[in-house]
């Protein structure tokens, strides 16, 4: 799984050193050599598994799509972006870290204290 490319739809297998990766960073994080460049490639399917190969100088938009499954591989990059949440669950499920603003008028309220709302009553 790629933490670079959040929807990669075909792992590629890197010429220099014959091993696959879901991207050029996926490379570069986990070798110490550059990503040398060809003009074939040998892409595996995610979805059905299989392996092809494809001729990067006669590449058409049928090339798009895995022969064998006809996945559609060749898409936009989905990236991971940061973003700041409040930790814990939804406040649907857990409401725990919301604050009743009914609470806050009666703090420090006890029964005995309680006579002017009574007296205004009657």
């Amino acid at each position: 799984m790629c933490k670079h490319v959040l929807n990669a739809q075909v792992a590629i297998r890197s010429p220099c050193c014959r091993q696959w990766y879901d991207c050029a960073q996926c490379h570069a994080d986990n070798q110490s050599h550059p990503l040398k460049q060809a003009l074939e490639m040998t892409f595996a399917c995610k979805k059905c598994k299989k392996c092809f190969r494809k001729d990067m100088q006669e590449f058409e938009e049928s090339d798009e799509y895995c022969p064998h499954c006809d996945n559609h591989f060749l898409l936009e990059a989905k990236e991971p972006k940061a973003r700041l949440e409040v930790e814990g669950e939804d406040v649907r499920v857990d409401s725990r870290m919301l604050k009743d603003e009914r609470l806050k008028q009666a703090e420090g309220v006890t029964v005995w204290e309680d006579e002017g709302e009574a007296a205004r009553l009657g």
